[in-house]
């Protein structure tokens, strides 16, 4: 049986496209999760993996769709081969049912875990360049210390209520609280 498995890191993205390519690629069944692949439990990983059975074929449209580190797909790719089943990515043309595909895949994923490493390497040092220079990273604090001050006089000298505080500041009533 050729299982889908599609998975988009949040609610308002669609599995549409994934789903349709799955469809496409003869998928009987699609599991399809909406939760970040570096998360650990996805229900409907989990689903699928326990329902495979020797000779499925798991198939997914890119296999970052399965795993976001080397080390979970790698993870992930030997669980369904420990249940007899085979692991195909549409994208990567990757088909680890024989042996030319498995040797595609381990290239694939180590040259994928290379990049994420680059990216991460060069964001860290944009943001100690950018610190070398004065900038500091993060979003600009909604109050300012004069405003924090005047917030904490109206709740503890006028005794007004943390709701009517936030609108008259215009902010939430849990940066009200934190100030």
């Amino acid at each position: 049986m050729i299982i889908g498995y599609a998975r988009v890191s949040t609610d308002d993205q669609t599995l549409d496209s994934q789903t349709d390519a799955l469809t496409v690629a003869g998928a009987e069944r699609i599991f399809a999760d909406k939760i970040s692949g570096s998360k650990r439990e996805r229900p409907e990983l989990g689903k699928m993996l326990d329902q495979l059975r020797p000779g499925d074929v798991v198939v997914v449209a890119k296999y970052d769709r399965l795993a976001r580190s080397l080390r979970d797909l790698l993870d992930l790719v030997e669980a369904i081969k420990d249940r007899g089943a085979g692991f195909r990515s549409l994208a990567e043309d990757i088909d680890t049912t024989t042996p030319a595909g498995r040797l595609v895949f381990h290239v694939f994923a180590s040259i994928a875990q290379f990049e994420r490493e680059r990216i991460a390497e060069r964001t860290k040092e944009g943001l100690q360049a950018a610190k070398a220079r004065g900038r500091v990273g993060g979003r600009p604090p909604a109050l300012s210390t004069a405003q924090k001050a005047e917030v904490r006089r109206m709740r503890d000298d006028e005794q007004r209520a943390i709701s009517e505080i936030a609108r008259l500041f215009k902010v939430s009533e849990r940066t009200v609280r934190r100030a």
